[in-house]
């Protein structure tokens, strides 16, 4: 009796035992496999954003400069012309006839210097003869110099005829995007009391970005600008571009604003791709100091609720962990500095985020 209660006792133990072990495979079974990764420990660099204002490197206004009417216009709105290309006509009538007579006046003006130097001769061998009196000659030799400034004075005339009558064709002084036409082709224009403006013309293989610190943030940020990089300063737009962009710190202004009292910078950003163009809002990140420890994390691994910021972290019984952050920048293009709720040695899910919840058990993964 006593060796079967013996044997009921080891059945029930051994019973026992492996009731108890499928229970934890099944609920290891039941834990899911989730991606996590270790908070990252680095130094990095942290910027201070400046806003600003794009401006093309080079623009010019495209002008009228004589008076008549507007009878051509070669080019269309928003292209980008090249330098010296015909953009404008204007009706030259005026000018054609304001030539010919230049060139009359200047024909008549040689003719009466070479009538001039002629007699000029003829009176230095009468004077050597004593048939003609000192001032005579002096006359001759006055005319003959009379005659020589008309030249000069045609001269002049027939270059500014000339040159008025070039303005008549309107070309394009630099290369760029060009704007719409001012004047619709027709209209009278006045050019010559003062120039009438036609179009713009905007160069933006290089733009500027023009921005201003305060006095503050000068030696933090400009200072260590200087010191570090200057030619690779990271700028951002209000929207998404297709390409990145960084600008070169090029023009510190000497003296502060006594208005607004801050300081003028430009720096200047590549423009190969003609994304950018003038007017649009820019942010220069200067860099303002280094964290040799900051916490880092993948940006795409933060999640947003109504209280802000937050990660699900995983805990050594392998828990998640609902966890609020207050974040920083963004680092070497998918890293987020994380200000406050994370500390080193943690482990935070970086996928599958939506099949996580606050207490769950999981199965931690490391993640690539």
């Amino acid at each position: 009796m006593k060796a079967y209660n013996i044997i009921a006792a080891t059945i029930a133990a051994f019973c026992a035992a492996s009731c108890a072990h499928r229970a934890d495979d099944s609920h290891r079974a039941a834990a899911p496999d989730i991606e996590v990764t270790d908070v990252t420990v680095d130094s990095v660099t942290l910027y201070k954003n400046f806003p600003g204002t794009l401006i093309a490197d080079a623009s010019v206004s495209v002008v009228a400069r004589v008076n008549g009417t507007l009878t051509g216009k070669h080019y269309t709105s928003g292209d980008i012309v090249n330098k010296g290309q015909v953009l404008f006509t204007i009706e030259s009538t005026t000018y054609r006839d304001a030539v010919v007579q230049a060139e009359a006046a200047l024909t008549t003006a040689r003719s009466n210097y070479d009538y001039a130097t002629r007699q000029r001769t003829a009176m230095e061998k009468a004077y050597a003869s004593d048939a003609v009196s000192e001032m005579e000659l002096e006359q001759a030799r006055s005319n003959e110099r009379n005659a020589q400034a008309a030249i000069k004075n045609a001269e002049a005339e027939l270059s500014s005829a000339r040159t008025n009558l070039g303005y008549c064709t309107v070309t394009a002084p630099i290369s760029g995007r060009i704007s719409d036409n001012a004047m619709s082709v027709g209209n009278y224009v006045s050019g010559e009391g003062a120039p009438v403006k036609l179009c713009d013309i905007y160069d933006n293989r290089n733009m500027l970005a023009v921005f201003a610190i305060e006095d503050i943030a000068l030696t933090q940020s400009v200072n260590s600008a200087l010191r570090r990089d200057r030619n690779h300063i990271p700028v951002s737009f209000g929207r998404k571009l297709d390409h990145d962009y960084t600008a070169a710190l090029d023009y510190v202004a000497p003296d502060m604003s006594n208005s607004t009292g801050t300081m003028e910078l430009k720096a200047t950003i590549a423009n190969p791709y003609d994304e950018l163009r003038p007017g649009m809002y820019v942010n220069v990140s200067l860099p303002a100091g280094v964290d040799p420890q900051a916490i880092l994390v993948r940006d795409a691994s933060l999640s947003t609720d109504q209280l802000g910021k937050y990660l699900y972290v995983v805990n050594d019984s392998n828990r998640v962990v609902y966890t609020p952050v207050q974040t920083g920048d963004i680092v070497r293009d998918s890293m987020r500095i994380i200000t406050s709720g994370l500390h080193p040695g943690q482990r935070y899910v970086t996928s599958a985020m939506l099949k996580v919840r606050d207490g769950m058990t999981v199965n931690p993964i490391s993640s690539k």
